[in-house]
């Protein structure tokens, strides 16, 4: 139990850090930008799925959990 609580903690040191580089650097070229997101806009709504920067990031998070794994 104790191990999942230190991912868990992990998780969030992590997620606060990427959120506090988003907030250092509005302006990254390619967080949201990618070929592949989806953006609708008609009228006054905008529709936005960021689905190619959602995977780029689960393979990311992938390969950093096996390499965690076999290490």
């Amino acid at each position: 139990m104790g191990e999942i609580a230190k991912v868990i903690i992990l998780i969030g040191v992590v997620l606060v850090l990427v959120g506090l580089i988003i907030l250092a650097f509005p302006r990254l070229p390619f967080v949201g930008k990618l070929p592949g997101d989806i953006l609708i806009k008609k009228d006054n709504v905008t529709f936005y799925f960021p689905l190619a920067t959602s995977i780029v990031i689960s393979i990311i998070s992938l390969i950093l959990y096996l390499i965690n794994k076999f290490r």
